[in-house]
């Protein structure tokens, strides 16, 4: 009895399945079981049925799975929809850069206090060189482009064209990252920079409008934040 028992231990010792893996990529990631970017490699592989540790068989194909090059966890090959920390802060960065723009571009620069509350806004989000003279000059070129400057108005032309694209391009990426609590943030940086010098005009109230659409914030909660943010002392 005995030996019968050892054979059959034995035997799920000596056979098994194997799989043997082929590097075809490598790259950086936010590694889940790290919590940190860390080196990968992108694997393909196929199953082979072993005896005394011998492929024999094929069983298939593996993969294809990403291998974390630190703690060497597996994982599916959508965590590298995931932005590294460093590129997620660049677009962080990139985002309020832009939504900044697009409010002095429908408010106009001609208040010291909004260019003031601009510049604080996009230092604190990591561009530490940022100055007022930057942002006014960025956005009088933008007004000037888009045949916005001269009109007796405050370039709010400037974020329809121009401005508009770049909202898409900078939010559209950055909303399925961040938190609502986050995507909310990123709103009301641009609503304390348009109440810097008092009440929403129209065009700064469509422009934070269209940021909460492409930051994938409801209608409805759009309008309650700004509304919110305009009753809140500054």
């Amino acid at each position: 009895m005995r030996t019968a028992k050892g054979q059959r231990a034995t035997g799920l010792r000596i056979c098994g399945i194997r799989t043997a893996w082929e590097t075809v990529g490598d790259g950086e990631f936010f590694c889940p079981g790290c919590g940190g970017d860390r080196n990968y490699r992108r694997l393909t592989g196929r199953h082979r049925l072993t005896v005394l540790g011998l492929p024999l068989l094929p069983r298939g194909s593996a993969g294809p799975v990403v291998e974390c090059a630190a703690c060497r966890t597996h994982f599916g090959t959508d965590v590298l929809d995931h932005p590294t920390t460093t590129r997620f802060s660049a677009m962080l960065r990139k985002a309020v850069h832009t939504v900044t723009l697009a409010v002095l571009a429908a408010g106009g620069t001609t208040s010291r206090t909004v260019l003031e509350a601009a510049a604080a806004t996009v230092r604190d989000a990591g561009l530490d060189d940022c100055t007022q003279e930057q942002l006014f000059t960025i956005v009088e070129v933008l007004a000037a482009e888009t045949g916005a400057a001269g009109d007796g108005g405050p370039a709010a032309e400037a974020c329809g064209a121009a401005l508009a694209i770049e909202l898409h391009e900078a939010l559209k990426p950055l909303a399925p990252h961040l938190a609502t609590t986050g995507r909310e943030a990123v709103l009301l940086q641009g609503a304390r920079i348009a109440l810097a010098d008092g009440a929403y005009n129209q065009a700064e109230r469509e422009v934070l409008t269209a940021v909460g659409g492409a930051l994938r914030l409801r209608p409805a909660d759009t309008a309650a934040l700004l509304a919110a943010a305009a009753r809140t002392p500054s």
